[in-house]
């Protein structure tokens, strides 16, 4: 079965300092989307696909072209401002819309099932394996849930969605939280619209941005941009974010999204200082014999 991994890799890295993507992580130089990429080839896909920045481009397509198996098929599709679905013209735009759009974007080159997740964070083989798996089933969209407690970082705020999931694993709905952290020993977020900070239990479910669709969710992600650039087309920081796509399906009835748990510690890098938990975390995991220290040479 042709499985393919899409790679969110258009980032900027702003609050990082830097392009987080490919900042080397091991005595290898490997970055975190290595061990994405490494995973999911272990857990049954079969081809990459990588949303990314022309300034970039070079730069990731050098870096893989030797260090991917033959056989795997790898695709790079730019993210690019200015293109939006017809009759739509933009203006004043640097930015690319988001995540949504970067879905959208891919939608000429993905004709199977296939998994989307962003570049700098470390999900875990077990996630994968569990998508692989789930992405079997060609009718239903799926989602990798992780507990809120897991997902911290102790140097600054994140935002996060917490998932509303029925009894029996299907996504409800998905909210943005914002200004997530640890505070007086309870985690705590922002709520914008009653101006207040409110509680929220360690083991709410999450998402991370690992997402696994069908190609089907491509027209109805087209749909959704229309909307959105119709009352967004000339808001320069207005973003068209994939979880919206799928909580309108939902909402619409026109499609369901099975919500995965997993046993995998998922780890990132939002700020420079998180950058040494990750060091460490990996060189952990080298050491325990999870992953071969050159990853790509299986020594």
């Amino acid at each position: 079965m042709k499985k393919t991994l899409v790679i969110l890799a258009a980032g900027m890295g702003s609050r990082y300092g830097g392009l987080k993507q490919l900042d080397k992580m091991t005595i290898k130089g490997d970055a975190i989307m290595d061990y994405s990429i490494y995973d999911a080839l272990l857990s049954g896909f079969n081809k990459v696909v990588f949303i990314v920045r022309k300034e970039i481009k070079s730069i990731i397509e050098e870096r893989y072209k030797n260090r991917i198996p033959e056989g795997i098929a790898i695709y790079y599709v730019i993210q690019e401002v200015t293109n939006v679905p017809k009759p739509y013209i933009v203006k004043n735009r640097i930015k690319p819309w988001g995540t949504g759009h970067a879905l959208w974007s891919v939608k000429d080159i993905v004709n199977e099932p296939f998994a989307i997740i962003n570049a700098d964070d470390f999900y875990g083989r077990d996630a994968f394996l569990t998508m692989s798996k789930a992405l079997e089933d060609t009718v239903t969209q799926h989602m990798i849930g992780y507990q809120l407690k897991n997902t911290l970082s102790p140097h600054g705020t994140v935002s996060r969605g917490e998932c509303y999931v029925t009894g029996d694993n299907n996504l409800d709905k998905v909210i943005e939280r914002t200004a997530i952290a640890l505070k007086q020993k309870e985690i705590q977020y922002y709520d914008a619209y009653k101006k207040e900070t409110k509680a929220i239990a360690p083991e709410t479910i999450v998402s991370m941005n690992f997402w696994g669709c069908t190609p089907v969710v491509f027209d109805y992600a087209e749909q959704e941009f229309k909307k959105f650039l119709s009352k967004n087309k000339d808001d320069a920081k207005a973003e068209f974010y994939l979880p919206s796509i799928i909580n309108n399906g939902i909402k619409e009835n026109l499609m369901k999204c099975k919500v995965w748990e997993t046993t995998s510690k998922w780890f990132g890098v939002t700020y420079k200082e998180d950058k040494e938990v990750v060091v460490n975390t990996l060189q952990q995991l080298i050491e325990e014999g999870i992953y071969p220290e050159d990853l790509w040479n299986g020594k």
